[in-house]
């Protein structure tokens, strides 16, 4: 199964808006708070430097800006994926990694500059670069310019169909030599870390990511253990595995359409996300619906009942929790289905008014998921479901082709409120996302009523 990845938009409240619900209170002053510290963790030392040594020359200010510029942006970029729980349900996991991808890149633009303006302000520091003669700090320079410069070919490359795990691996190597050597040339230097107010700086930045890392993979061997209740086959390619939570349990422990990762064993370095498919008021079980590509998935097909699975979550902010919406359209592609069924099996049990709308894309009608259960949740909720085959049978009678602006539009005939006040969840594969999300700006549906989560490798 290919890995989600989360993306919430907030905006203000509009006048014609209901009101505010405590969850979606909650949730944005959250993101301000985490979009304000990350924001302070980029720019602050730089900004700390140029109050506490005034006016300099200009190559060497540009030289020392952009060589802490770099600096702080790593200590972000080794942050955002680290699986902080208050980060991730701010931000949202599809969030976390654009940046995470867009800081690697501004990272490794400071470092060339870096280097520019260090040989421009003194040229004969060019031996710096010249490893077997450098000093230490030289040539830990020159081993993290070396490491970032890996890390972004394979950025840019992508992740090759079966090669995930190796790819993880090489990556958080690498990022791991940059983060340490440059470290290392920070503290060679002998310079800034001496200094009365920015060497405790720098320290604070060590100290903060020391601590994240500490809390991630200390998160590891803190994770849930659950036992298999059943693996439940959907398809001939997609079952559920339906885990019971050990010991006594205190109620519900996440919100509708998060996800967690999966491991085996409890301290495997293999793990995998999964999006949570059961009810979020439910906190005894929890089912994961997963289609059996890879050896991973393949394995989780074989379970017995009793075996052990340790759950690490739950992570993303892809809920309509934290969403004051007067009716929600779900739109998904495939297994894509699955955070949809959270959120409709959790407001079936929540007994919510509200009208939900479900359209769901598949390649024929062997990839229909769950169709007996929506038919049962049309009895308990506003639901109503909309199939679209890109494939169909000659004896297929619904809709066909792409989700456009006549199917959606089609799809909304029913409902009082307009286009534009409804919340659009979208989960499938990229394309099908983009897509979607082109049909939405065609009927004027404004972005901050979008939340998508896309099937793509974390």
């Amino acid at each position: 199964m290919s890995r989600p990845a989360p993306h919430p938009v907030t905006a203000p409240v509009r006048r014609d808006d209901p009101p505010p619900t405590d969850a979606w209170l909650v949730h944005r002053r959250a993101r301000l708070v985490w979009g304000s510290v990350l924001v302070a963790v980029l720019v602050g030392p730089s900004v700390i430097w140029m109050l506490r040594t005034g006016p300099q020359p200009l190559l060497h200010q540009m030289s020392v800006l952009t060589g802490l510029l770099a600096l702080s942006a790593m200590v972000i970029v080794a942050v955002l994926p680290s699986r902080v729980r208050g980060l991730s349900g701010a931000l949202g996991l599809e969030t976390l990694l654009g940046l995470h991808r867009r800081l690697g890149l501004l990272a490794g633009a400071l470092v060339a500059l870096h280097l520019a303006f260090v040989v421009a302000d003194q040229p004969e520091r060019v031996g710096l670069l010249v490893p077997l003669a450098a000093p230490g700090r030289g040539q830990a320079a020159t081993a993290a310019t070396v490491a970032i410069g890996v890390l972004l070919a394979l950025a840019v490359r992508g992740v090759r169909s079966g090669t995930h795990e190796v790819w993880r691996w090489v990556h958080l190597s690498l990022a791991a030599l940059v983060v340490g050597a440059s470290a290392l040339h920070v503290f060679w230097l002998n310079n800034l870390v001496t200094d009365a107010v920015m060497g405790p700086v720098l320290t604070g930045l060590g100290l903060l990511l020391i601590a994240v890392l500490v809390l991630r993979w200390g998160a590891r061997a803190g994770a849930g253990e659950f036992r298999v209740h059943v693996v439940r086959p959907e398809s001939p390619t997609v079952s559920t595995l339906v885990l019971a939570r050990r010991g006594r349990h205190a109620g519900p422990w996440f919100r509708p359409g998060q996800f967690a990762w999966l491991r085996l064993e409890q301290m495997s370095v293999e793990e995998h996300p999964f999006t949570i498919a059961s009810s979020a008021a439910d906190g005894g079980r929890v089912e994961f619906t997963v289609r059996h590509t890879g050896d991973f998935a393949s394995r989780l097909r074989e379970l017995q009942r009793g075996d052990p699975v340790w759950v690490d979550g739950p992570y993303g902010s892809f809920t309509p929790d934290a969403v004051p919406s007067t009716g929600l359209v779900l739109i998904a592609g495939g297994v894509g289905i699955t955070p949809m069924m959270s959120m409709l099996r959790t407001a079936a049990d929540r007994g919510d008014r509200r009208p939900y709308r479900l359209v769901v894309h598949a390649r024929d009608r062997a990839d229909l998921l769950f169709r007996a259960e929506l038919a049962h949740l049309r009895t308990c909720l506003d639901l109503q479901v909309t199939e679209v085959l890109r494939r169909p049978a000659p004896n297929w009678g619904g809709a066909t082709g792409p989700i456009d602006t006549a199917l959606l539009a089609a799809v909304l005939t029913d409902l009082e409120e307009p286009a534009r006040r409804l919340d659009y969840f979208i989960c499938g594969r990229p394309q099908l996302v983009t897509d979607v999300l082109d049909t939405l700006g065609a009927l004027g549906v404004p972005d901050d009523r979008v939340h998508t989560e896309q099937f793509a490798q974390v």
